[in-house]
């Protein structure tokens, strides 16, 4: 991979038109079934005996993977502004790289996602009478949820919901039943617009965590999360 910084300056000099393109090649429209806001599996088939889902495989005794939507340190302060929401309503350390300590998960790790409710789902996915889906922060929505399933063939970018199923130009698409179907040239533009910035702006970030990286020594049961702005608390406050 090139350096974050040549990624970067790839990012930013992606041409929107040829994004929108390639998202009309695709096809997409979003069907509202809410797989990309829940876990593997909830609190139904293949839930635990106290109906919830592990947060991290084993936990509970079951291997479901909780929803993981990353999310920057800013778009959890907008979020938090739009409900009134404590950080941890809002995000949770990235369970990715802690590890499952005698009190719960310890260690340090590089990412925000967004919170969970005891299903493993997003807490801010809801569902109506009829099962179709809908997030509640819909206008506050951060950037991996307005371009899923898309993302960028950049080095330093994320790839939600594993490998790519299709693809076409700089665009990737990943699995979701709304690929394939009819998008407006006005949505294409849209969509391709967030993902150059998204692209932007996780390159961003990992430049950020890079230069702010200081080692710390986290206690035992202790998690320590490392952003652009450097180590913080499960809570959103310093680590010092």
């Amino acid at each position: 991979m090139d350096s974050l910084e040549t990624e970067l300056e790839r990012a930013r000099a992606l041409d929107e038109s040829d994004l929108a393109d390639a998202i009309e090649t695709i096809g997409f429209e979003c069907t509202r079934c809410g797989a990309c806001c829940k876990a593997e599996s909830g609190c139904g088939e293949g839930a635990d005996e106290t109906g919830g889902v592990a947060d991290g495989a084993g936990e509970n005794g079951t291997d479901a993977e909780p929803h993981t939507a990353t999310v920057f340190p800013d778009e959890i302060r907008q979020l938090q502004a739009a409900g009134e929401y404590d950080f941890r309503d809002v995000a949770r350390p990235m369970p990715y790289g802690l590890a499952d300590g005698p009190d719960g998960p310890e260690g340090e790790t590089f990412e925000w996602a967004l919170q969970t409710d005891d299903c493993g789902d997003c807490s801010f996915y809801a569902e109506d009478g009829d099962g179709t889906g809908a997030c509640t922060v819909h206008g506050d929505r951060p950037l991996i949820c307005r371009t899923y399933p898309f993302s960028v063939a950049l080095g330093g970018t994320s790839q939600p919901m594993g490998e790519a199923v299709d693809e076409e130009g700089m665009v990737r698409a990943h699995e979701c039943e709304g690929l394939g179907r009819d998008i407006s040239r006005a949505d294409a533009e849209e969509l391709a617009a967030a993902l150059k910035e998204r692209a932007v702006r996780e390159l961003e970030e990992a430049i950020g965590v890079r230069d702010n990286y200081r080692p710390v020594d986290p206690s035992a049961g202790q998690v320590v999360v490392h952003d652009s702005e450097g180590a913080k608390r499960p809570d959103g406050s310093p680590y010092e």
